[in-house]
């Protein structure tokens, strides 16, 4: 039995992810439009009383902006964020007997899922990446990350679909109208992962772990970034390391403001 993936959205204005097999379905984010989360769990057909979960990542508005309205339509739906998190947006309206608390760091199950949550340096509160397990298979989703660190990929190295943040082409960023500032924190430690730096984590990974394996790149800005110039840098560091998309792995590309198809592993 497959897991399966859907994006309803990624990116800087909004973020919503589907993860489901055919008991449980789980949503990571709801940042962008009711629109389109609802459009997109009735393209996956869906019920609404299979969204067993939402899992937040972190507290800025374009993962929660529209939590409150998925939960009131996702009755079965508990909302899954650690302490900080919590404490970051507790004016966001979820009742509390919804609000379900984890330790990051450790595994924990919903429905037919085991969940684990990992630490990511990002300008939040306690921010982190998911990896999900089911029927054999790993799903991580790890966006809004400065860096790479060691235990980040740790968790990410053995996973049959994974969802890596390819946010800014450096160059574009650096000429780009943000302020100084704004820029500063983007290339920071706790800021965005650049397409290069994105190409730079799957070499590694494909060095380390050889297996079939479906990237997609995802959070990319719609400002500092293109598709195609994301594809390209993240192709020419694996061209580089003699790593051949569409045998040693494959990637796609998330777009911003559209629904991908529904990924199988």
């Amino acid at each position: 039995m497959a897991l399966k993936f859907c994006s309803f959205a990624s990116g800087s204005s909004g973020n919503c992810y589907m993860i489901r097999n055919e008991q449980t379905a789980i949503l990571i984010d709801a940042g962008t439009t009711g629109k389109r989360i609802f459009e997109g769990i009735e393209y996956t057909e869906t019920p609404y009383e299979d969204v067993a979960a939402i899992l937040v990542t972190h507290e800025h508005n374009d993962h929660i902006r529209n939590l409150p309205m998925v939960t009131k339509k996702m009755m079965n739906s508990q909302v899954y964020a650690n302490k900080k998190t919590w404490e970051a947006m507790d004016s966001v309206r979820v009742e509390r007997e919804r609000r379900k608390v984890f330790v990051t760091g450790k595994t924990f199950d919903i429905g037919h899922f085991s969940v684990k949550p990992f630490d990511v340096p990002h300008d939040a509160a306690e921010p982190v990446g998911y990896s999900l397990f089911g029927e054999g298979k790993q799903i991580s989703v790890l966006t809004d990350v400065g860096y790479i660190t060691d235990s980040i990929f740790e968790e990410i190295v053995e996973a049959d679909l994974l969802v890596l943040e390819a946010n800014h082409e450096r160059e574009m960023l650096l000429m780009g109208r943000y302020p100084y500032l704004t820029k500063r924190r983007i290339l920071g430690e706790k800021g965005h992962l650049s397409n290069v730096s994105a190409g730079e984590c799957l070499c590694q990974i494909v060095n380390t772990k050889k297996k079939p394996r479906q990237v997609l790149l995802g959070h990319m800005s719609n400002e500092n970034n293109d598709p195609a110039v994301a594809m390209l840098a993240v192709k020419n560091e694996l061209m580089g390391h003699n790593i051949i998309v569409g045998k040693d792995l494959r990637i796609d590309v998330l777009l911003r403001k559209c629904r991908s198809c529904v990924y199988e592993v």
